[in-house]
């Protein structure tokens, strides 16, 4: 549950628990005492969740043969040694469903060091990231693509994950063998193929991510994201919110700072064909030949807007190519995929052997422009620590708008819902910051702060 946050959660927070385990004989070390800093990152950009801390290594931490020694040599620290974490804001706001968070030393990075100290530099990652170097997929899925990630994901046989999953379900079905992949590799390569049930259309919009949060792993849809009701209203103006007393009514935070990226670069969309993709299909066995132009106007009324139109609503009609298949400004080329991957018996997999196992005409398109227009505009901010968000989540956000004569009027153009696509809860002994990329597919504010759908 969100709690209102203030400047006054910016204040450095306390992490309660930071023990590292030795691989050697299972000692533990308490870091929390030296920590210079804490970073803790997620993104829907990213298969997993990492953490990079940063401590001093005075040299007494470790006792072996009577010695003292530091924590890099007296564990020894090696890599892949269990740490328990277990840290909150200032809200009482806990990162994860357990009171303590389990991740690996991936990476130790020794940062300058004289006669009596040195600080170290501590990557820690979750241990699906280091299993899905060890693991291949090396099997045959039939069925629903949904159901495939759920079993990479679960299955023994692959990452046997324990943790929570939300996999938004899949309309499609797809078959194929997995080619000896690594299981995030393969669902990533799934990702572009998905349709969802609950939130997209087939032949209007396809597309999904993959990420982990401290929640668990996400596999959602563009629109699925798109769709959320924010989890929080937050405002950015010049006034100070006096340690929550000034917020202004409806709004859970204020933003510290924020910086605006707009992502309009119109060579780029189109060399990437964010708005209008060709594909060319072949169908080896009778010559089957078909050139699809689809393109994001055609479509707009069938996706889930973070705003209220695409960029492209008012292009320059100047620069429209007229004909048939002629408006676009990418192509990509594919033998149609039938009879490869039919199930059942002998007989039912005759029967089948015409029909498609992949419908590129209704699917890849709709996915390549999809993921190409989310980017379309972005915003960097800052805020004071809050960590009940997490990549993923939706969020509105208010800023002025510039007049000649200074009004308490929000912007109608940028302001808006957002995604969060990177999150960093950072802890030093100067404060708790979080600090968020976000992203959306379209221009215009919908509703308000209270009610997106006004």
């Amino acid at each position: 549950m969100t709690t209102q946050s203030s400047t006054k959660s910016a204040e450095p927070s306390f992490i309660k628990r930071l023990d590292i385990i030795s691989n050697k004989d299972g000692t533990s070390v308490n870091l929390t005492g030296g920590l210079v800093e804490f970073n803790y990152y997620e993104s829907i950009l990213n298969d997993t969740i990492k953490v990079e801390i940063s401590f001093v290594d005075s040299g007494l931490s470790v006792e072996r043969d009577g010695k003292k020694l530091t924590v890099l040599e007296g564990l020894p620290l090696c890599g892949e040694e269990k740490v328990f974490i277990t840290f909150e804001d200032n809200n009482k706001n806990v990162l994860g469903d357990k009171p303590e968070m389990v991740l690996y030393v991936n990476k130790i990075t020794p940062l300058g060091e004289n006669t009596r100290t040195s600080v170290v530099k501590l990557e820690l990652v979750s241990k699906e990231y280091i299993l899905n170097e060890k693991v291949r997929v090396n099997k045959r899925f039939d069925g629903k693509l949904s159901d495939h990630v759920t079993n990479i994901l679960t299955s023994q046989n692959y990452l046997g994950t324990e943790k929570n999953i939300d996999i938004e379900e899949t309309s499609n079905n797809f078959n194929f063998i997995g080619n000896n992949k690594k299981p995030f590799y393969t669902i990533n390569w799934l990702s572009r193929k998905g349709v969802s049930s609950k939130s997209q259309q087939l032949g209007k919009s396809a597309g999904y991510f993959f990420y982990e949060t401290s929640e668990g792993f996400f596999f959602k849809s563009i629109d699925g994201l798109l769709e959320q009701e924010p989890k929080v209203s937050m405002i950015y103006n010049e006034t100070p919110d006096t340690r929550g007393n000034n917020i202004p009514e409806g709004y859970d935070l204020k933003v510290l700072d924020y910086d605006k990226d707009n992502l309009i670069d119109i060579h780029q969309k189109l060399k990437i064909g964010t708005y209008s993709t060709r594909t060319i299909l072949f169908d080896p066995f009778n010559c089957y030949y078909n050139v699809i132009v689809p393109n994001a106007e055609e479509n707009e009324g069938s996706l889930k807007l973070a705003g209220k139109e695409l960029p492209n609503k008012y292009r320059n009609k100047e620069f429209d190519r007229t004909g048939a298949n002629q408006d676009f400004s990418r192509t990509t080329y594919y033998l149609l995929d039938k009879g490869t991957m039919v199930s059942g018996t002998t007989q039912q997999q005759i029967e089948k052997s015409k029909e498609e196992n992949f419908q590129y005409e209704q699917i890849l398109n709709q996915s390549i422009m999809r993921y190409n227009q989310l980017f379309a505009e972005k915003y960097k901010i800052t805020i004071a620590g809050n960590f009940s968000l997490h990549a993923g989540n939706a969020v509105y956000i208010d800023i002025p708008e510039l007049e000649e004569n200074q009004t308490k009027e929000v912007s109608k153009r940028s302001g808006g819902l957002y995604i969060i696509t990177d999150i960093c809860h950072r802890i030093t002994p100067n404060g708790t910051f979080t600090y968020c990329n976000l992203i959306r597919d379209s221009f215009g504010r919908k509703g308000n702060h209270t009610n997106r759908k006004q």
